[in-house]
C-alpha cells in the first residue's frame, strides 16, 4: 500500500489516508538514505540490503542505480542513472565510467530491479556488468558487486559467482 499512487489508494482509502501514507513512505526512505551517507556501506552488506529493498522493491519500473563509493568504501553519491520499463532500463557502460570520475570515486556498486519481483539474473544483466567491470577497471575504478532488487529479497551477482 505504501507505494500504491494516490488513485490507487483512494478506491480503498479516504484521500486524506492515502496522501498521510504516502508521506510516511517518503520519510521512511528519506530517513534509510540519510544513514547511508558518512558509513561504510561495503562492511555492512545487511544495511544496504535493507536500504534497496525500501527503496526499490516496490518500483513498477525498473531503474538502474549506481552508488559510488570513495577510497574508503564511503558511500559519495547514489544515484538512480537510468529509469525504464517494466522488463528493461537502458544501462550505458560509459555513462557509469564518467559519472564515477565526476564525482572522484574509487569504487562503485550497481543495483537495478525487477518489478516483476524475480531478482534472478538474465544473460544480459551479466553481459552488461561485464562491460561495465572492463570499462571501470581501465580506468581504475573498482566494481564491487552488482544486486538485482525483488519483491522479497536481493540477489548478489558475486554470491552467485556471475562477476
Amino acid at each position: 500500500m505504501l507505494t500504491a499512487d494516490l488513485a490507487a489508494l483512494s478506491a480503498f482509502v479516504d484521500t486524506r489516508v492515502g496522501i498521510d501514507l504516502q508521506l510516511i513512505y517518503d520519510a521512511a526512505r528519506r530517513l534509510a538514505s540519510a544513514e547511508l551517507p558518512g558509513r561504510c556501506v561495503v562492511s555492512s552488506w545487511t544495511a544496504l540490503i535493507d536500504y534497496l529493498k525500501l527503496t526499490m522493491a516496490h518500483c513498477e519500473r525498473e531503474a538502474f542505480r549506481v552508488l559510488f563509493l570513495d577510497k574508503n568504501n564511503q558511500l559519495i553519491a547514489d544515484e538512480i542513472l537510468n529509469h525504464g520499463a517494466i522488463d528493461h532500463a537502458p544501462v550505458y557502460p560509459r555513462e557509469i565510467v564518467r559519472r564515477a570520475l565526476e564525482v572522484s570515486a574509487s569504487a562503485v556498486i550497481l543495483v537495478h530491479n525487477h518489478p516483476s519481483g524475480d531478482q534472478t539474473s538474465s544473460s544480459a544483466d551479466i553481459e552488461m556488468t561485464r562491460k561495465i567491470i572492463d570499462a571501470a577497471r581501465t580506468l581504475g575504478i573498482a566494481v564491487h558487486g552488482h544486486a538485482i532488487v525483488g519483491r522479497a529479497d536481493v540477489a548478489s551477482f558475486k554470491a552467485l559467482g556471475s562477476i
